[in-house]
């Protein structure tokens, strides 16, 4: 089976919720991501985001987050990271997909749009294997992307 069948993304609850703010990058990712445990306090104060874990065989192996701004028409996704112990499989991927689905049959959205470190070039190789294109902004010393939503979705 493909890694983007074996990923579930489920909802941050109180069963959940210790594991996911346990749940990290390596060590020399982590100036990458915000920490989960930020990202869920962000969620709950902007009232707008939605915090989900990533699953792929039963087991937690990440964290992403992503919203819709139906003024702007742009669904952003805020947050993705993959467990140390779980890269290189391909859920960072599969997840992506997943949330890029779910943001395109959202009604309005017109473009997807994220951001990574400059240095991160494992994010950029993803984004841009995914479709992303690079805007020319810079948001608080990210590297921003796009991806266009065909007006047929």
């Amino acid at each position: 089976m493909e890694p983007r069948e074996l990923v579930e993304l489920r909802e941050i609850t109180m069963e959940n919720f210790r594991e996911c703010i346990r749940t990290d990058v390596a060590e020399h990712q982590r100036g990458f991501v915000a920490s989960n445990m930020y990202s869920l306090a962000e969620a709950k104060a902007d009232g707008v985001s939605i915090p989900l874990a990533i699953y792929a065989n039963g087991a937690m192996v990440g964290f992403t987050m992503y919203n819709f701004d139906s003024a702007s028409s742009v669904g952003c996704i805020d947050r993705l990271m993959v467990a140390a112990e779980h890269q290189r499989h391909g859920y960072g991927r599969a997840a992506m997909l997943q949330v890029i689905g779910r943001l395109r049959n959202t009604e309005g959205c017109v473009k997807i749009r994220t951001s990574f470190k400059p240095s991160n070039a494992v994010a950029d190789a993803l984004y841009e294997s995914l479709g992303f294109r690079r805007t020319g902004e810079v948001d608080e010393g990210e590297t921003v992307v796009v991806l266009e939503v065909p007006a047929d979705q």
